[in-house]
């Protein structure tokens, strides 16, 4: 039972701005592990039994991290993939420096 990366990580919110990548079926394991259960949902299950059946060799690892991303979004943890976007526009100031 090796420990088997992913193609592309997880990153999950596990707090306030915080991200958490998950790399592997290892990390994956210990994520789900110490997920609190007042929070979990009925695709926690699925996306524990995706990566037991991963860890032994049933399933692709990839099909596990599916799972994985299946219960980040149910449960509203998935990090935005895109960062999101910034605009700078310049505004004119009247000679007393305040915005006009």
């Amino acid at each position: 039972m090796h420990d088997k990366t992913f193609f592309t990580p997880v990153a999950v919110t596990v707090g306030a701005g915080h991200k958490r990548m998950i790399a592997s079926l290892f990390d994956m394991h210990e994520f789900l592990t110490e997920f609190p259960p007042s929070r979990r949902r009925l695709s926690y299950g699925a996306a524990v039994k995706a990566c037991q059946a991963a860890r032994a060799g049933e399933i692709s690892p990839e099909a596990a991290r599916d799972a994985l991303v299946t219960f980040a979004v149910s449960a509203g943890i998935l990090w935005p993939s895109a960062q999101p976007a910034v605009s700078v526009k310049p505004i004119s100031r009247d000679q007393g420096g305040y915005a006009a």
